[in-house]
């Protein structure tokens, strides 16, 4: 049964989805897709049905040749059973996330992306929306590197 991760940000069209792909380009430049699953979602349902951001889609072709697929969508409770780890991209997708599990059961599962980065500081994804290209480019920067180190810590099996 394959490792199956959700990316989680707040309306499912920038960071998660640019999550989502990078890390199913790495786990197929692995050879390892048969064994770790990706998926994306968003903590609001501004966007449901909603393509990736263009702006994001253009960062992401510009700067690792990859295409963004997938449709936003919003987090639900299923989501905790159906998933072995949920990456948050800020500290408030994290809370809202917690918030649906009140008894606390899939705390355990729910982890913030930056956790994972090996280049990079900061402690959040920051949200490129309402900025400019360098912002898009930062996130796919960013993502590159928590992709990596996740993938590393599960192929280790570390997580």
């Amino acid at each position: 049964m394959p490792y199956k991760l959700l990316f989680v940000c707040l309306g499912n069209i920038c960071r998660s989805p640019s999550a989502e792909n990078i890390m199913s380009h790495l786990i197929d430049q692995a050879g390892l897709s048969g064994s770790i699953f990706c998926d994306s979602a968003g903590t609001s349902s501004y966007h449901i049905g909603s393509p990736p951001d263009r702006r994001m889609s253009a960062a992401a072709t510009a700067k690792l040749g990859i295409q963004l697929r997938g449709r936003a969508r919003q987090f639900a409770k299923s989501d905790f059973q159906e998933f072995d780890l949920i990456l948050a991209m800020d500290q408030d997708n994290y809370n809202d996330i917690l918030t649906l599990d009140p008894t606390g059961k899939y705390h355990g599962k729910v982890r913030l992306m930056c956790e994972f980065c090996t280049q990079h500081n900061l402690k959040e994804v920051p949200d490129p929306y309402y900025g400019g290209v360098e912002g898009f480019n930062q996130v796919i920067d960013l993502l590159v590197d928590a992709c990596e180190g996740l993938l590393e810590k599960i192929t280790k099996q570390q997580i």
